[in-house]
């Protein structure tokens, strides 16, 4: 069985004054925080989460103090926790779509005094050597944009500038890496 990781690192650490409580909890679960002065460095060593399990006192609690502020993490937290039971004690959270973390990231830097941006970079590696398991990307948040590009792309955009009719001459079994 081939494991595959997306380690990923987000730079710069975030001040901790402009993240909610309630994204702090949610981007604690999708990443590794790690405090860095008065700011927090967020990291995945194998990948950022895909799904979420919280328990649902800490999360009412967070979506409580975090409520005043429009935000990613109080839309998609109060529109699960409508469709959950009374009784049911924990909240899954499906975040295998990168969108959630960088709204949330996004939703940062719009408030913020400080953030003009904040990016993302990830090494897409797996446990054997094949072909489609290696390469990266790069992610740049900004207030009204979020932007990537998988050195997948990187390779496409030299080869139409290099050798523009590449794709007329490659074999079929040649892929680009991720």
């Amino acid at each position: 069985m081939t494991d595959y990781y997306t380690t990923t690192v987000v730079q710069p650490a975030i001040p901790a004054t402009d993240i909610t409580p309630l994204e702090r909890l949610l981007l604690s679960h999708i990443f590794h925080a790690q405090p860095d002065g008065d700011a927090l460095y967020f990291y995945a060593d194998e990948g950022p989460a895909d799904t979420v399990w919280l328990d649902r006192g800490p999360v009412e609690a967070a979506l409580a103090q975090s409520k005043s502020i429009e935000s990613t993490a109080v839309t998609v937290v109060t529109e699960q926790l409508a469709r959950l039971p009374a009784d049911n004690a924990e909240l899954e959270l499906d975040c295998s779509d990168d969108s959630c973390w960088q709204s949330i990231f996004q939703d940062i830097v719009r408030r913020s005094n400080t953030l003009r941006y904040i990016t993302a970079v990830s090494a897409f590696t797996c446990s054997k050597m094949l072909p489609h398991g290696f390469g990266g990307m790069a992610v740049v948040i900004t207030a009204s944009d979020v932007m990537d590009k998988t050195t997948g792309d990187i390779i496409e955009d030299f080869l139409n500038e290099a050798v523009p009719d590449w794709k007329d001459q490659s074999p079929k079994s040649c892929a680009l890496p991720r």
